[in-house]
């Protein structure tokens, strides 16, 4: 249960690019290596939940059409990974992809699947 409360936490402050487990502990009343041992439990650590779900918002705005107006350091930016060249490689480490790379591959991707089909006997 409390695992679960300090994940929703950690989700809803992911913009904060300070965000760290001692604030996080704090936040829960709890001490530091607590919180470390309730995510030791799940075989991963609050730092790395912290990236995974940064990453993976930042990989969705990459590929939302809706997003295309934002550049790919301010995205990062957004998600509480302020510095574009640790974003970039966390991403491409993670993904095996650039961000801007991700994205364009995205993008062509819609707009291919968006053009019309030719109609039947006009090829």
């Amino acid at each position: 249960m409390l695992r679960h409360t300090i994940k929703e936490f950690i989700v809803r402050h992911l913009h904060q690019a300070r965000l760290s487990p001692s604030e996080i502990a704090v936040a829960h009343h709890i001490s530091v290596r607590y919180l470390h041992h309730l995510f030791r439990h799940e075989g991963t650590s609050v730092s790395r939940f912290i990236r995974e779900q940064r990453l993976e918002r930042c990989r969705a705005d990459l590929a939302d059409p809706l997003q295309a107006y934002r550049g790919v350091a301010e995205i990062g930016a957004r998600w509480g990974l302020a510095d574009a060249a640790v974003f970039s490689r966390a991403f491409k480490k993670t993904y095996g992809i650039s961000p801007g790379v991700y994205r364009a591959a995205r993008r062509a991707a819609t707009d291919g699947a968006a053009e019309p089909a030719p109609a039947p006997g006009s090829g």
